[in-house]
């Protein structure tokens, strides 16, 4: 196997443990010299059902979000496209886990994930992404924790969700 076949799959969602994972997943591919393909699964709202069809435009607005929050995702987590390593984006209609297992599948993959923390009404509907990914990936798995300080923006929005301003003007 050459240098240049070698893959680093990131899964980026632009959620705090996806900017993370796209921060490893850089820093993985430099060491090892890999093309980094960045990874953005979208579905439409709901689900995708072959019994509710949607309009190619519509599914094209949502496609182009994705891919906005792709470009978001580079801005916010490393202040744009990386340089210095070959860049696949992709994006790609289904469900995140099932997308990164499928595009994981060569030897020499490396697939980097994030992390969160577990929502339960998100794991009794779809599952979490990063277990579904370990458990089912044909290649090494890296999860990928959010930084630090998103474990403290959480409950900081729960516990006070409107400014103290916006409160005084009644």
């Amino acid at each position: 196997m050459s240098a240049n076949s070698r893959r680093v799959v990131v899964g980026v969602s632009g959620s705090p443990g996806s900017l993370q994972a796209l921060r490893c997943a850089v820093e993985q591919a430099r060491a090892l010299g890999a093309t980094l393909l960045p990874v953005i699964a979208w579905e439409p709202p709901g689900g995708d059902s072959p019994a509710r069809p949607y309009p190619r435009y519509v599914t094209d607005e949502w496609a182009d979000a994705a891919e906005a929050r792709l470009l978001t995702a580079f801005d916010e987590g490393l202040g744009g496209p990386p340089t210095g390593i070959p860049t696949e984006p992709h994006i790609v209609r289904g469900r995140a886990g099932p997308v990164l297992v499928a595009f994981a599948d060569r030897p020499g993959d490396l697939l980097v994930i994030g992390r969160g923390r577990p929502r339960l009404t998100l794991r009794a509907e779809h599952g979490p992404v990063a277990r579904h990914c370990v458990t089912r990936a044909t290649c090494p798995v890296i999860t990928v924790p959010p930084a630090a300080l998103a474990a403290y923006v959480g409950p900081l929005r729960r516990a006070n969700p409107r400014p103290r301003w916006w409160a005084a003007r009644g």
